[in-house]
């Protein structure tokens, strides 16, 4: 904004008139430092926000969108939805066939038990076996050795031939019998294992049942995280600057649904020349002066951000001349709560003293 032009005094000197020339001088001292232009602003700069634009995270029609242009929204809030009804049809079968799964699990493990005590009967036996074929085995030596001692009886002529005949029948009746038990033994090991083998069947299918609970679990999640990702939820606290969609339209992943940003404080982007870089740091006052219809107003903020890198002026700046200039940009934080600064605005930024920091 251009400064208000001075208004310039023309004085003439009477010549003879010593006294009046001393208070014309004055006068003319006084009119020459009114016509000296205003000291302009430091910088010129622009009104910036944060923007965020908020796309769709699931495809399908928008069943609610309530976002609208000038609207203030919290962050969290939900905005709008798209239809789940498919996905939730999706999390239904999943979690069926979760509990599918579970029951299958329960069904499985109490299989377990009762083989364990079928097995451990047949141990039982097959020790009880065992423990028989030994005393069997003592009633086998006792047998051969009478059977041993009767033959040499026989042949002295001090035994009977039905004496001989007994105790040999006795010994080969023990011979059988142990043979016998030892069939028994082996068959009754063969059991033990055979129940050994279907407790690790059993707990291989149990197994596999919880891998399947634990899969259908992690597809109920999928789908419940699809269903959350339908609910159109604001991100951050801010004002809605433009809307891309409207209730009841088809939309798709990642296409832009609306643009928010926070306004209560916003950012004014600046530009400095190399000999003002030594007075301006981070956290440093300034002020911001706007045109607000017929008059201006000041805002107070501070210096949040220094480029540590020149760049040329941008177009929109200055003159052409200008431009070649080397130029730093600097960015203002300036609170808004009143809403008087708006994204794009142009505003004069006058800086503090540099030992002015907040």
């Amino acid at each position: 904004m251009k400064a208000p032009k001075s208004l310039c005094v023309s004085v003439s000197l009477w010549p003879g008139r010593s006294a009046k020339r001393i208070g014309i001088g004055i006068v003319a001292a006084l009119a020459l430092a009114g016509c000296s232009k205003e000291a302009g602003p430091d910088a010129y700069g622009n009104v910036e926000a944060t923007e965020v634009v908020v796309s769709a995270q699931s495809g399908g029609q928008l069943t609610k969108f309530a976002a609208e242009e000038g609207q203030k929204l919290d962050a969290g809030a939900v905005v709008g939805a798209v239809d789940s009804s498919e996905l939730a049809l999706q999390r239904d079968q999943a979690a069926a066939q979760r509990a599918a799964n579970a029951s299958r699990v329960t069904e499985v493990g109490r299989q377990v038990p009762v083989i364990e005590a079928q097995r451990a009967a047949a141990q039982a036996q097959r020790d009880a076996a065992a423990a028989q074929r030994g005393v069997l085995a003592s009633q086998l030596e006792i047998a051969r050795r009478a059977y041993e001692r009767t033959q040499r009886l026989f042949a002295q002529q001090a035994a009977t031939a039905q004496q001989l005949d007994q105790a040999e029948r006795d010994y080969r009746t023990l011979e059988n019998q142990i043979k016998a038990q030892d069939e028994q033994i082996e068959a009754q090991a063969r059991q033990v294992a055979a129940h050994t083998g279907q407790i690790a069947a059993v707990r291989a299918q149990q197994q596999t049942a919880e891998q399947q609970v634990t899969v259908a679990t992690a597809q109920v999640g999928q789908v419940e995280d699809r269903i959350r990702k339908t609910q159109i939820t604001n991100p951050a606290a801010g004002t809605v600057l433009v809307t891309y969609a409207r209730e009841g339209e088809v939309v798709q992943p990642g296409q832009p649904l609306y643009k928010i940003a926070d306004l209560d404080t916003v950012d004014v982007r600046a530009y400095v020349t190399e000999t003002q870089m030594a007075s301006v740091k981070i956290g440093q006052k300034a002020q911001v002066t706007v045109d607000a219809g017929d008059s201006r107003q000041t805002l107070d903020g501070s210096v949040s951000w220094v480029a540590s890198q020149a760049e040329f002026t941008p177009t929109p700046i200055q003159t052409r001349e200008e431009r070649a200039d080397l130029v730093y940009a600097v960015k203002i934080r300036v609170p808004n709560q009143n809403g008087l600064l708006k994204i794009g605005m142009p505003v004069d930024v006058a800086f503090g003293a540099a030992g002015s920091a907040q």
